[in-house]
């Protein structure tokens, strides 16, 4: 199966998630949806693991969120989170298909997560938050880490459309290209800005933008 296609998963092909893994059952879940492309399911499950992996409890903040899948199987891999927020300025008329069907076998998605459409700058973040966003374009990842740095919560991002004209290269670009000039500069300054990072990378068979970078303050706040 070519996990890059941006075909929709539909019912068709639920027999493709035949298995008792948990993948196997939000792919299940996602397939009823029938709104959601092949490569966004994969990519925030890649996402998602590595978050996962390094970040435990707080509640999650999804912010350009899309369909809040990122959000709600960050729920599903930790029970502990008191909740997710998942923001973005026009929500998908089919996030609430997606939500529904993925609360069908995790009723807990059902009040566990909470949608917002509004601009990210309003959203209130606490230190014990995880703010997570895949593929929020150019400038917009820079928002959001900036937003999570004001607060010093953890962060995630998957950078993506990368706007060579007005992101700072760093003088980088003699080096390197640009996208990745301009990641380098992110990752530099969350460090400077007192933050340990971690740089990582989803199979680029789903999306050759597959840089993730992670960040959380050298004194992090008690996950809630």
């Amino acid at each position: 199966m070519d996990r890059s296609s941006k075909n929709r998963l539909t019912e068709k092909l639920l027999p493709r998630f035949p298995g008792s893994s948990l993948f196997d059952r939000i792919a299940r879940a996602v397939c009823l949806a029938g709104c959601l492309p092949r490569k966004e399911l994969y990519e925030t499950w890649e996402v998602a693991r590595r978050v996962h992996r390094h970040f435990r409890g707080g509640r999650v903040v999804d912010l350009a969120c899309g369909h809040g899948l990122l959000a709600q199987v960050l729920l599903i891999l930790d029970p502990s989170r008191p909740g997710a927020l998942a923001v973005d300025r026009a929500i998908p008329i089919n996030a609430a298909k997606l939500g529904a069907a993925l609360a069908d076998v995790w009723p807990r998605l059902a009040d566990g997560v909470r949608f917002s459409e509004g601009e990210i700058d309003a959203v209130e973040l606490l230190a014990s938050d995880v703010v997570v966003s895949a593929h929020a374009c150019g400038e917009l990842t820079d928002r959001i880490l900036d937003r999570a740095v004001s607060v010093g919560a953890r962060v995630a991002v998957l950078p993506c459309c990368h706007d060579l004209g007005v992101a700072d290269l760093g003088g980088l670009e003699g080096w390197m290209d640009g996208p990745l000039a301009v990641d380098v500069v992110r990752a530099s300054r969350l460090r400077e800005r007192g933050y340990r990072i971690r740089t990582l990378q989803i199979p680029a068979d789903i999306t050759p933008q597959n840089r993730l970078l992670l960040g959380e303050p050298c004194s992090p706040a008690a996950p809630s």
